[in-house]
């Protein structure tokens, strides 16, 4: 089939790549010209495993190729997706559509036959009603069925979660739509993939609940971790504990300094706005969002307590500063929160993480930048890891410790154990939802 791809962020690029790889005819389209440029010369603009090496063998057969002119892309499609960016807006919380307006004006404007026009940015429920409006007011003769799309790839594994989806969601008003989109979809269906299709406002619904619900997990168990912290008990053997129970699950229980990136942050406060427009309050989100902000302040305090209460004139090497490991995405990463707390408290940061310098070096500024962990933590006062990539999970934590000046831990991941800490030299080492070294 001829898709259209309008859009290549993280979510278009991916998608776009993977459809092609699918053996379907994709045109990436992006307004952004050096963007474009930048892809035509091989070169992926996010950090994704695989990626680069799964976009140029598509390019190389053919099937996938790139350009700024929407209209050249869209005629003769079969379907367009629309994946623009829908980042929150300034002062109410909700999702900015206007990219998502004008991609379906334009749209609606470039069609030369029948073809689905395709949601697969995350949009408040009631979004693609909008969409088949807007194309209708643009081009009222036009051919198309509107579909709603939702992405659930995670960063760092979203080839896979593509390739081998968990279900895949498709919301449509008609057969010929629902037809189309099977159609996209026949690999995976082939291979006995879960594909469920609804009407548009569902589809819409599962993805803002879908990423409520794992928020509302991960901010749980961080809450049971600073109980875990008072009362004694370990957050580590508590997570196993209920994750055996197969109606909770063990994923998304992993106690640590709070949620960010670009799709928990953003989904929770647009569900909780969508909840105010309809009158149906999302109090259960809305205690998520503040007690995620909360986790984020106590790691602070944390920090400070294992440095006598003042981060003046200390050395603080941090370990990590993406919100998740494999990717070199920065949006509303805890580390955001931890450094500049550290930076205006006097400290002198130094910061390694293996991609995070592309977008970190502007957002914290004052931290220094540095390739080795060992570097970094030379005469330092405290080590933080912050973010659990795979270079910080078998380090020799007791040649850390001998190169500090004073040899302090703080493991926001609990990567290591207080054991290992305590059998490396630190005189103190604190961990989250467990019992650390020189505490009372």
């Amino acid at each position: 089939m001829r898709i259209a791809m309008i859009g290549t962020g993280y979510v278009g690029l991916v998608s776009g790549v993977c459809f092609s790889d699918f053996g379907h005819e994709v045109v990436c389209v992006d307004t952004s010209e050096e963007k474009i440029a930048r892809l035509r010369g091989g070169a992926v603009p996010i950090f994704e495993p695989g990626l680069e090496a799964l976009m140029a063998r598509n390019v190389e057969a053919g099937r996938l190729s790139f350009t700024t002119d929407l209209a050249a892309a869209v005629a003769g499609a079969e379907a367009v997706f629309i994946a623009v960016g829908t980042p929150t807006r300034r002062g109410d919380g909700h999702a900015d559509l206007r990219f998502v307006e004008a991609a379906a004006r334009a749209v609606a404007g470039a069609l030369t036959g029948y073809a689905v026009v395709v949601t697969k940015s995350t949009v408040p429920v009631g979004t693609n009603r909008r969409v088949a409006a807007w194309m209708r007011e643009a081009a009222p003769g036009a051919a198309f069925d509107v579909a709603s799309n939702p992405e659930f790839l995670r960063e760092g594994a979203a080839i896979d979660d593509f390739m081998r989806p968990d279900r895949v969601v498709v919301g449509v008003e008609s057969e010929r739509a629902a037809g189309v989109m099977q159609a996209i979809y026949r690999p995976l269906y082939l291979r006995d993939f879960p594909v469920m299709v609804t009407d548009l406002e569902s589809a819409e619904m599962i993805k803002y609940a879908a990423n409520a619900f794992l928020a509302a997990k991960i901010t749980f168990v961080n809450e049971i971790a600073a109980l875990c912290e008072r009362a004694g008990a370990d957050i580590k053997q508590v997570s196993r504990g209920i994750g055996l129970d197969g109606r909770i699950g063990n994923k998304f229980l992993h106690a640590g300094p709070g949620y960010g990136g670009s799709c928990f942050p953003k989904d929770t406060s647009a569900l909780a706005r969508i909840g105010q427009e309809h009158g149906v309050p999302m109090r259960i989100t809305e205690t998520v969002m503040a007690v995620n902000e909360a986790t984020k302040h106590r790691m602070v305090e944390k920090l400070r307590d294992l440095l006598d209460g003042s981060f003046n004139g200390r050395a603080v090497a941090v370990l990590g500063v993406t919100f998740k490991p494999n990717t070199d995405d920065m949006r509303d990463a805890p580390s955001l929160t931890v450094v500049p707390a550290l930076v205006g408290g006097g400290a002198s940061v130094r910061v390694v993480d293996p991609q995070g310098r592309r977008e970190g070096e502007a957002l914290l500024p004052g931290a220094t930048w540095h390739e080795d962990p060992y570097e970094a933590a030379a005469e330092a006062d405290l080590v933080v890891i912050l973010t659990e990539w795979n270079e910080f999970r078998a380090l020799d934590l007791a040649r850390i410790a001998r190169a500090m000046r004073t040899p302090r831990l703080a493991d926001l991941r609990n990567v290591y154990s207080p054991r290992d800490a305590e059998a490396a030299g630190f005189e103190r080492a604190a961990f989250v939802g467990r019992k650390g070294i020189g505490e009372a």
